[in-house]
């Protein structure tokens, strides 16, 4: 089950940081298609956020096809957005999980591996953002 984690200071609404939450354990196939997501009452209980912040992210996540309520029953995963071949148990994420601690055995901070991590990126990735 995902843990929502709220960052109140981050400027970004909270509504759409559970939205964000969800779609990337979608794409690292922490949730998968079936999954069910933890109810409104549940996330406030652990975040302290209003319910209709969940039910409003959950219509958002239903909206873009990803999840659905089922009345009674609660609001499922309907897809993933995980990439074939790039799992949490896949050759490609063991490789960058090595280049990550090789990063940190030659001393790199953080900033530095995420600046050389988007400098690769944006060269491989010519013209796209994020």
């Amino acid at each position: 089950m995902v843990v929502f984690r709220i960052d109140r200071r981050s400027g970004v609404a909270t509504y759409l940081q559970i939205v964000h939450q969800v779609e990337q354990a979608l794409r690292m196939g922490t949730l998968r298609e079936g999954d069910q997501l933890p109810t409104a009452a549940q996330v406030a209980s652990s975040t302290k956020v209003n319910p209709n912040t969940t039910l409003k992210a959950y219509r958002v996540l239903e909206s873009a096809g990803l999840a659905e309520v089922r009345q009674g029953a609660g609001t499922f995963v309907t897809r993933s957005l995980a990439p074939a071949g790039g799992g949490p148990d896949s050759p490609l994420r063991q490789g960058l999980d090595a280049w990550l601690a090789e990063a940190r055995a030659a001393g790199l901070s953080g900033p530095e591996v995420r600046a050389l991590f988007e400098q690769a990126y944006a060269a491989a990735h010519p013209g796209a953002r994020g």
